[in-house]
């Protein structure tokens, strides 16, 4: 744990939000970060010069679908993730365990793990703690994920205490298979909403011991408010002197809500998959570019903006590449959103720095509850 200090830098005396320095051996990451998804090791139709240039710290990779594809034994003889996607920063891969939630149609869990059948050509695939740990360590990201259960929201008493009980076990499974010590491996925190066995999760992780802990199974059916809320609660109960992640979140407002409650580090696709599909986050709302009002706009996505679309692309030209179906709309407008979180991360670390972060959240409230423009 040692190899993977964790300072806490500021705190905002409004909230409980705190920036930090995590240490990897790939760089440091200054939090609250976000990080940007690769999950097949490529941010969709992005270079990493171009991840960089636009702020870029970290990325994530998935390790369910690159055990499929190339498979983990070619990317260690390739040398690693870091060599084969020609990022030299510091890299996450989750463990597998979120595609229990998203593909459960493919998948049977039991209380060793999970088979799945391959959504790429029906082959069967196990993956169990050992298992997803081997992968993260043949892929050799920085940090990895201990295999856990992601249940779907709402559910019953009875699905989240097993699926509690199953992340606990597999989270000592995964230490226990951890071999590498140049990663770091971090717990993850299920129970949906209920803060008993969310509690009861965080204790047991918390006495098998990890260098980060993790909140998984949120934003996967219940309403934003609901998860701000319960964050709000509970996210101050992880351990203080350790990263605090939040999975797969989220909207602007979510982040900035998530940061006040005490998260550190946050991944989600949001900005991409919205970007491919022409919606573009900017500080006035989101942008749908097929919308025919743009059709002659010679403004840039966003005023100020320096990331590459803005610099020299109008919203009429982004406009056309959507309707003609070029692949350049999608790439700009997925570079543009992910300079806005970065951007936006670093309006919400600023703002701690200042000790104004609960200003620069209701801000973000009101502007989120004004109605959209037409469109």
């Amino acid at each position: 744990m040692s190899a993977f200090p964790f300072i806490i830098t500021a705190r905002d005396a409004g909230t409980r939000a705190r920036l930090g320095k995590l240490t990897t051996p790939h760089g440091n990451i200054e939090t609250p970060v976000f990080m940007p998804v690769g999950t097949r090791a490529s941010v969709k139709g992005i270079v990493p010069e171009t991840l960089r240039r636009v702020g870029t710290t970290i990325l994530l990779a998935n390790t369910y679908h690159l055990a499929l594809r190339p498979g983990a034994d070619i990317v260690a003889e390739m040398g690693g993730l870091h060599r084969f996607m020609a990022w030299d920063g510091p890299i996450l891969t989750d463990s597998g365990g979120f595609q229990v939630f998203s593909l459960a149609t493919l998948n049977s869990v039991d209380d060793h793990g999970v088979t799945f059948k391959s959504h790429i050509d029906g082959a069967v695939m196990r993956l169990d703690p050992a298992a997803a740990i081997d992968i993260q360590q043949k892929l050799g990201a920085d940090i990895i994920m201990a295999f856990d259960q992601c249940p779907a929201l709402p559910a019953t008493q009875k699905a989240l205490t097993e699926a509690v009980d199953r992340t606990i076990r597999w989270a000592a499974e995964s230490k226990k298979a951890q071999t590498r010590r140049d990663q770091a491996l971090f717990g993850i925190v299920q129970g949906g909403l209920d803060h008993a066995q969310r509690t009861r999760c965080l204790e047991a992780l918390v006495q098998i011991g990890f260098p980060g802990y993790a909140l998984g199974g949120l934003s996967v059916g219940e309403h934003p408010d609901e998860m701000a809320a319960f964050l709000d609660t509970f996210a101050f109960q992880m351990p203080e002197d350790r990263p605090r992640y939040l999975m797969g979140v989220g909207r602007p407002l979510d982040l900035i809500r998530a940061v006040a409650a005490g998260v550190d580090m946050f991944d989600c696709v949001m900005p991409t998959r919205n970007g491919r599909n022409s919606f573009a986050f900017t500080d006035t709302g989101i942008l749908r570019l097929r919308n025919a009002k743009h059709k002659t706009d010679p403004r840039p996505l966003e005023e100020g903006c320096d990331c590459p679309a803005c610099e020299k692309f109008s919203r009429a030209y982004l406009r056309h590449l959507f309707l003609a179906d070029e692949m350049l709309g999608p790439i700009l407008v997925s570079i543009h959103n992910i300079a806005y979180y970065h951007r936006w991360m670093s309006r919400i670390r600023t703002a701690i720095q200042m000790g104004r972060l609960a200003t620069l959240l209701a801000e973000a409230e009101a502007a989120a509850a004004k109605p959209e423009e037409p469109e």
